[in-house]
């Protein structure tokens, strides 16, 4: 299984939304980076959820729920479902990812307006360790 992060604004797309449609189409990446992930991912996948524009902090949880597939309104874009699964606990903010120095490789860090990509295991590790009940 592989994780990725995703990121929305909260005022466009929220945790919140996710947690009562249960289930929507990631679309609108247009950056080749970001669609290179989303190119990778596969059904059953984790995707972690990130509100950017203020609050910049992962929020929730999510499984990709469709393989990635050609985006009827651009053929040249790629899209996934997404499946919610949990809202953390409290929000990781991005002032704390950088400050436990363990992820100056991590495109998060590295790259501020990628809006989705991979996540390096020890992220994931790192996330467990601080919520432990959490479903990964």
């Amino acid at each position: 299984m592989n994780y990725f992060l995703a990121k929305s604004e909260p005022s466009v797309y929220s945790i919140d939304d996710l947690a009562r449609d249960r289930r929507t189409t990631w679309d609108g990446v247009k950056n080749p980076q970001a669609l290179q992930a989303i190119r990778s991912m596969a059904k059953g996948d984790r995707v972690f959820i990130y509100h950017s524009t203020g609050e910049s902090s992962v929020v929730g949880l999510a499984k990709i729920a469709s393989p990635p597939r050609p985006d009827p309104k651009d053929p040249k874009l790629t899209v996934v479902d997404l499946e919610f699964s949990a809202k953390l606990p409290v929000p990781v903010t991005l002032a704390e990812v950088k400050q436990s120095g363990l992820f100056a490789d991590f495109a998060l860090v590295r790259q501020s307006r990628l809006s989705t990509m991979k996540c390096p295991q020890h992220f994931v590790d790192w996330i467990l360790a601080k919520f432990p009940k959490l479903d990964l």
